[in-house]
């Protein structure tokens, strides 16, 4: 699934008339990135959620054939936010785990890790995590010698959650249909130790800003 349904705050005025996975980072529109990575790691499904602007994402990505792909769409009349557009989206997302990537990030990730990765028994959501970006300096969990996330303690620098994530279903099985953030559900996991993730050591930009996109696009020209 790519979570494509969001406004775009932080991005206007750019988002003002173009959806945010649909703006260019090196000549291609940032959910094109996700789209080839996915079908080079044999993903043949995929789901994606629209709201804001939601037709273009849709007249773009179309059926997914250019890509080898098949695309179906889950449709919110308004953002769910993260967890509540994925709780809308289960019904196509079939009763095995599932991929989850945010639409709004640019990375080199292997898809096939995920594709490949088994939860462990205690495992409901495996998370990809990364180095700490200057925007986001303490980060948001400490991955232990484990595998499994848990809450840093203040002050001490964690790492970043990726917005790549491989689901259980069950892990959506007690939400309440509408509007939630992810990090209630996280946070529940954390304290059930249903929480597990992995590091990655590669590129990763959190494309959240007209100046990150920018220099995201600089770089890749480059």
């Amino acid at each position: 699934m790519i979570l494509a349904a969001g406004f775009g705050e932080r991005m206007r005025p750019l988002t003002e008339h173009t959806p945010k996975p649909l703006l260019s980072a090196g000549g291609l529109p940032l959910i094109e990135y996700h789209l080839r990575a996915l079908a080079a790691a044999g993903i043949e499904d995929v789901v994606i959620n629209v709201s804001h602007l939601g037709e273009q994402v849709e007249a773009f990505c179309a059926e997914g054939a250019r890509w080898s792909l098949r695309i179906r769409y889950s449709r919110e009349d308004a953002p769910l936010e993260t967890a509540g557009g994925i709780q809308r989206a289960l019904p196509l997302l079939g009763t095995e785990p599932f991929m989850v990537v945010n639409g709004d990030i640019w990375c080199d990730y292997d898809f096939a890790r995920l594709r490949d990765y088994r939860l462990a028994p205690w495992e409901r959501a495996h998370l990809v995590m990364v180095g700490n970006p200057p925007q986001h300096p303490l980060g948001d969990f400490h991955l232990d010698e484990t595998g499994r996330l848990q809450y840093r303690p203040d002050a001490v620098a964690g790492c970043t959650y990726a917005g790549i994530a491989l689901f259980d279903p069950l892990f959506f099985a007690d939400m309440a249909p509408g509007k939630l953030a992810l990090r209630p559900l996280l946070d529940a996991a954390i304290a059930a130790g249903t929480l597990g993730g992995e590091f990655h050591t590669g590129q990763w930009e959190d494309v959240g800003t007209p100046q990150r996109l920018a220099e995201l696009d600089a770089r890749l020209r480059r």
